[in-house]
């Protein structure tokens, strides 16, 4: 089922998790101010739930990359 992990390069996946997650860089990366209003219970619109999924996608597919790597004796 996870077979498509193996396909993807890690570096490159890597790369794009980091620009997505710290993407815009300026005033703030909406990844820290998502997690920021989740943590103050502050994340209740819509548009912010789906921006709090939408960077942080990346950074879980890395995490099931790495798990899928330690499994197959690729890592």
């Amino acid at each position: 089922m996870l077979e498509f992990l193996d396909k993807i390069p890690l570096t490159g996946l890597l790369l794009f998790a980091i620009v997505l997650g710290l993407a815009p860089f300026l005033p703030e990366p909406h990844l820290v101010e998502k997690l920021r209003m989740l943590a103050q219970g502050q994340l209740k619109k819509p548009i912010d739930i789906f921006d709090l999924f939408w960077h942080t996608w990346p950074i879980v597919l890395v995490i099931l990359k790495l798990i899928r790597m330690r499994q197959t004796g690729a890592f």
